[in-house]
């Protein structure tokens, strides 16, 4: 009965395999791993958000360790949301046989979950940690602090992660509804992140594709209330 869920009983554990597997290719769709691969090559391949600090720590001989601090940090926080995300599975699955409501409308808790995150996208909040992710450059030279630079390093990165986990953290939990850790929804995810982020007219995404999670949660809660 707890498949009526919508969620595969063994999602934590392939969520967080999953993840570990594709955290580099989300770190880099952020901008922030190819900094770290190409640090020894010059700027022609480090991606535009992150040149900036390049350019503050090139002359420095710990270049390349500040550079790691900074992306330990950034990585930091979405393992962090990784572990989160599996304590609120484990939670769900551990409730869920305790009641008989939920056992016979398992559906509501992924329609809540669309209805949740696509609210989300409307939110005041949204918006200003969207902004903060989108604008790294400013965000670099305000917190980027010369006197401990290890250390510096290193919050700038978490300070950043948090901004960039704040704006997408609800799509991520959308991998419970409908990724059931498919590297494929994982990675489809991060594509719509990464655009929001990176391009252009990134931030005019968030209100269509918030209507459209809205949408999905009445067809869902429909379908089975009507059925």
């Amino acid at each position: 009965m707890i498949d009526r869920l919508g969620i595969n009983y063994r999602s934590s554990q392939e969520v967080i395999a999953t993840f570990a597997a594709i955290a580099p290719h989300m770190a880099a769709s952020q901008g922030m791993l190819p900094l770290a691969l190409e640090a020894d090559k010059g700027s022609s391949g480090i991606r535009p958000q992150l040149r900036r600090f390049d350019t503050l720590v090139r002359p420095r001989t710990d270049r390349r360790r500040l550079i790691a601090l900074l992306i330990a940090g950034y990585l930091l926080v979405w393992a962090g949301f990784g572990v989160a995300a599996h304590l609120l599975d484990a939670g769900l699955h551990a409730m869920v046989p305790q009641s008989p409501w939920l056992m016979l409308n398992g559906w509501a808790i992924g329609a809540m979950v669309l209805a949740g995150a696509g609210l989300f996208q409307f939110s005041r909040l949204k918006y200003h940690c969207l902004d903060k992710c989108r604008t790294p450059y400013g965000f670099i030279v305000q917190h980027w602090h010369g006197p401990q630079p290890w250390r510096s390093a290193f919050q700038l990165g978490f300070d950043h992660g948090l901004y960039c986990v704040g704006c997408c953290w609800a799509i991520m939990l959308l991998m419970f509804v409908v990724g059931m850790g498919n590297v494929g929804w994982m990675l489809g995810l991060g594509a719509v992140m990464a655009v929001e982020k990176n391009m252009p007219w990134g931030h005019r995404l968030s209100r269509p594709l918030g209507g459209a999670l809205l949408a999905a949660a009445v067809l869902v809660a429909g379908a089975n209330l009507w059925s």
